[in-house]
């Protein structure tokens, strides 16, 4: 059997999208690869809305947290996907990542509810369907 993939999604602030993507990925393509998350300028804390959306959806996991980029430059990913423009823009170069991946996903920090769903089910639909293609196309 192959070893999982490493993927880290990456966002400003490692507060809402790129953690709603950390835990779709952990639980929709946990047998093909194990995701982390982090931020350029990581806020150091999740949001509370995003937090809840995943807890209802059974997606939630304790050890989710917001990092800052020191913690998992040195980790070797097969890919470093970011989530947002801020993210692709000023993304540090990962020495050992062997791929990246762009997809902008409109923060819904400040918004209604719906709108965090709304990105969520937009992750789950377009990024998921991109890294499988990418990493886990037998899956």
């Amino acid at each position: 059997m192959n070893k999982k993939k490493k993927v880290l999604v990456l966002c400003t602030g490692n507060s809402c999208r790129s953690i709603m993507a950390e835990a779709l990925l952990n639980a929709k393509m946990a047998e093909c690869l194990d995701a982390q998350s982090s931020g350029v300028k990581a806020s150091g804390k999740v949001n509370p809305i995003a937090q809840k959306l995943l807890e209802d959806e059974g997606l939630w996991r304790e050890e989710y947290h917001s990092k800052v980029i020191e913690e998992v430059i040195e980790t070797a990913f097969d890919l470093v996907v970011t989530v947002c423009d801020h993210a692709h823009e000023t993304c540090p170069m990962f020495p050992n990542a062997t791929k990246t991946l762009h997809m902008n996903f409109l923060d819904p920090s400040g918004k209604e509810e719906k709108e965090y769903e709304k990105t969520l089910r937009l992750i789950e639909k377009n990024l998921l369907r991109e890294i499988k293609k990418e990493l886990c196309p037998h899956v």
